[in-house]
């Protein structure tokens, strides 16, 4: 199959389906093309090749197809789009099927965005604590809060001691929470990768610590059901056990699209040791 077919195809897919989730509830931002964001994400996997070692093969030759189609309605339904650096993909082996697949990450950018779309959510953001910055915590009402922070522009390029996230909820609740450089180590190195973090620790320390503020509000939130697993199975990407409990949310019918598309034939499968290989303008 050509790459126009097979494009053709996935992109009908995922626009497909996403018509059904629509009307079963499924809300999108109200500025956002998910036709747009499909291109976008089209020419951001022409990029994406498999590690040196296979030969760096382009993974949209060798991944399966519904992985391809998975991620980018994962992609649409959280209203994201490589365009604003709001998510990549990365092409990894799954090795309990023996094919290379297509998985969608965020950006620190990302997690902002999908987070903020929660109706309970007004705003999120994270800081880095850098060593000499002055930072101080307490508790109030039982309740831990960020007292003081005092960056400096000399303290930048000194090591990174902690990061934390704040959630300004939509009552003006503000919940705060804090990760030690220990912390952040301890959930990077169950990742799947360790390029991105080591690429961009400032933007990576500040996505962990999101992702960890936002578990508990987006798996006890009024949102759709659809919006929630989708940012969870994104979240769970990145990790060795899919099975994380991060991924709480289970809907009734499926969400995927497995069964729309056409069953894939051996050629366009592969049999080879991969890994995944992250882009290197990634977030």
């Amino acid at each position: 199959m050509s790459n126009e077919l097979k494009q053709k195809d996935i992109t009908d897919s995922v626009m497909g389906r996403l018509t059904e989730l629509k009307a079963e509830g499924l809300e999108l931002p109200s500025n956002y093309s998910p036709q747009n964001a499909l291109k976008s994400a089209y020419f951001a996997l022409q990029k994406v090749k498999t590690n040196k070692n296979d030969g760096n093969k382009p993974a949209l030759e060798v991944a399966s197809l519904s992985s391809v189609a998975n991620a980018l309605l994962d992609m649409v339904i959280q209203g994201l789009s490589p365009a604003k650096t709001q998510c990549y993909f990365i092409c990894r082996k799954d090795y309990s099927t023996n094919q290379f697949e297509i998985d969608l990450n965020r950006s620190y950018f990302g997690t902002q965005a999908v987070i903020k779309r929660l109706k309970n959510v007004d705003d999120i953001w994270a800081e880095v604590v850098h060593e000499g910055d002055k930072f101080e915590i307490e508790s109030k009402n039982g309740r831990l809060i960020v007292k003081e922070f005092e960056p400096s522009f000399a303290n930048l390029d000194n090591p990174i001691i902690g990061t934390y996230a704040v959630v300004k909820m939509a009552d003006g609740e503000m919940i705060y929470t804090v990760m030690t450089k220990k912390q952040i180590d301890q959930s990077w190195s169950h990742a799947k990768t360790n390029k991105v973090q080591k690429e961009f620790p400032e933007e990576m320390a500040k996505r962990t610590v999101i992702n960890r503020a936002a578990k508990n509000i987006i798996n006890t939130s009024g949102d759709s059901d659809l919006l929630v697993e989708s940012i969870n199975d994104t979240t769970s990407n990145e990790y060795e056990n899919s099975r994380d409990e991060r991924k709480d949310v289970t809907p009734a019918e499926p969400t995927k699209i497995d069964s729309i598309l056409a069953p894939e034939t051996e050629e366009e499968s592969i049999d080879d040791n991969s890994r995944e290989e992250v882009p290197a303008n990634a977030e």
